[in-house]
């Protein structure tokens, strides 16, 4: 009983010092390690457009802001930095469109493209500290655990792999083999990787020896990040089933499904108190009890979602393929602003320094704040 209690307690003091989230810096698409989607400080009241940024191409790469520095990938290839202001920093050309989110850590940008290539770059300049291959494309983002000097980059290709690897040199520790693409984002607890493949499964693969540790049968294509508080795991997959995973046990303690639609879950969920929040390409915003499954409320947008959601304490914000943006009150879903920029939008906002950053299919980055 003792060995539990404690190993409970480096868990929670463990997932305490990943979690934190400085209002100045959304370093990774889902706020924080363990991709709950949820942000420090509130959204502007009214935002206002205060600028934008062109590309050559679209958008899909969420961004990611740190030390006043926004990095966004583009299908153009290239991956750009800005300032707060929306001026253009330095700007570096890949071999091949970016369609995955940005990770920053510890003054270096991480990000993947369609060659299966992960640059490191130095986030001041964009100078080139590294860069590994996988053998496919990369399309979710990477993430980080770090234990005294150990830090390491995890991140998965459509070559089925999960890769380890050293976050100052890029040298492999590992890689862990499923049994289709890895299309999203591992979330890290602990020592554990957690993340839910195409092949069906949620993996949970320890981080110091690149050991599966538990799989645990979905049974369907899982495109998304899996979110995760505690021993539960929160997914949602391509059948349109939301689920909430007991990773000790390795069942499923919940699972919600529209009684008519069952369209694909491809955004992932925020967590925030008793709720989840998630959008499906049924054009739904759905808020669930994180406890029971039962639907609290649920907001039709009026176009697909495929970008994730972000709670900022008692509000969501939220896009569609529309073009819509728009925050609601997490307790009613009821639209409190709202904003068309008239292009899809699938890669998920970042929110810091209390602006909101979007980028878009017209291959603009946007900026509202006050």
């Amino acid at each position: 009983m003792i060995k539990k209690i404690i190993t409970i307690l480096f868990i929670l003091l463990f997932s305490v010092s990943l979690t934190a989230q400085e209002q100045d810096c959304w370093s990774l698409f889902r706020g924080n390690t363990q991709l709950h989607g949820v942000a420090k400080g509130n959204f502007p009241t009214d935002p206002k457009l205060l600028w934008t940024f062109q590309t050559e191409d679209n958008i899909k790469s969420s961004p990611a802001v740190c030390n006043g520095i926004v990095i966004a990938g583009s299908v153009d290839g290239c991956i750009y930095a800005l300032d707060l202001e929306g001026k253009q920093l330095w700007t570096v050309q890949t071999e091949n469109a970016i369609e995955a989110p940005v990770l920053i850590l510890d003054n270096t940008a991480y990000v993947g493209n369609l060659d299966g290539i992960l640059l490191a770059l130095d986030l001041q300049t964009g100078v080139e500290r590294w860069r590994f291959k996988a053998d496919n494309q990369i399309s979710g983002s990477p993430n980080w655990w770090r234990k005294g000097k150990d830090a390491r980059i995890i991140v998965g290709s459509y070559d089925y792999f999960l890769y380890c690897l050293d976050a100052k040199t890029g040298k492999e520790h590992w890689k862990y083999e499923s049994d289709n693409y890895v299309n999203g984002a591992a979330a890290i607890l602990g020592n554990d990787a957690i993340f839910g493949g195409c092949d069906g499964f949620l993996h949970i693969i320890d981080i110091e020896r690149g050991e599966l540790r538990k799989k645990i049968d979905i049974a369907t294509y899982i495109a998304g990040s899996v979110a995760i508080e505690g021993n539960k795991a929160y997914v949602g997959d391509y059948d349109g089933r939301f689920s909430v995973i007991d990773m000790e046990k390795g069942e499923i303690i919940w699972q919600y499904e529209h009684p008519k639609y069952h369209l694909p879950f491809l955004a992932s969920p925020s967590i925030s108190g008793n709720k989840v929040v998630i959008g499906n390409r049924d054009k739904n915003l759905y808020c669930l009890n994180k406890n029971t499954g039962a639907l609290l409320w649920s907001h039709r947008s009026g176009s697909r979602i495929d970008a994730s959601p972000i709670i900022a304490n008692s509000k969501i914000l939220m896009t569609n393929m529309r073009g819509d943006i728009q925050i609601l009150n997490l307790n009613d879903g009821k639209v409190l602003w709202s904003y068309e920029i008239g292009s899809a939008i699938d890669a998920t906002p970042a929110f810091a320094n209390g602006k909101i950053f979007i980028g878009a299919n017209d291959g603009q980055v946007y900026c509202f704040g006050e």
